[in-house]
């Protein structure tokens, strides 16, 4: 890909790989200038993941093993980031509380969606000036959106003027 784009790249593991496996494709990523790297192991691999987190050239992030607040402080030493779901940790309150604990803990912060609609990702946005990366293509993901909120043009997200999440329509 790079032989077409310079475009920045981030990879999401989905906890796919061991950690010999992990070191190997890291590695690889760096050189192709690769951002980081979100969760590289299962989640539950704290013992992989602290051996990783000691010897990897980039970043780590969680995301399957930071799902609620109380996660959080599991994974210092192990991640240099998690990455935030509202879909995950129930709600922009409880995300709230998750950026102050991980901004406590010294670690990145990253919102994320799955596939949200774009009233999903609207509601994400609210919390984006507090982040340090941000992902909101779900609705980029989906057939058909169920509202009108933003527009997605070459990567941009251009949000209208309207108040609260901006729902300009619902097609229900």
């Amino acid at each position: 890909m790079r032989k077409y784009t310079d475009a920045i790249f981030r990879v999401d593991a989905n906890g796919a790989w061991n950690v010999d496996m992990a070191f190997q494709k890291i590695s690889l990523l760096k050189d192709l200038g690769v951002e980081l790297v979100e969760q590289p192991l299962a989640k539950e691999d704290w013992k992989g993941m602290k051996e990783l987190y000691e010897k990897s050239p980039l970043p780590l992030f969680a995301d399957e093993s930071c799902v609620k607040e109380n996660d959080i402080e599991k994974c210092v030493g192990h991640f240099h980031g998690i990455n935030i779901k509202l879909t995950k940790c129930s709600g922009i309150t409880p995300a709230r509380r998750m950026i102050q604990k991980a901004r406590e803990l010294n670690l990145k912060v990253m919102m994320g969606c799955m596939n949200e609609s774009s009233i999903g990702s609207s509601a994400i946005a609210q919390l984006a000036p507090l982040v340090d990366f941000l992902d909101m293509d779900g609705p980029l993901l989906l057939a058909e959106d169920i509202a009108v909120v933003a527009e997605y043009d070459q990567g941009y997200i251009i949000h209208n003027n309207i108040p609260g999440l901006g729902i300009a329509d619902i097609m229900f």
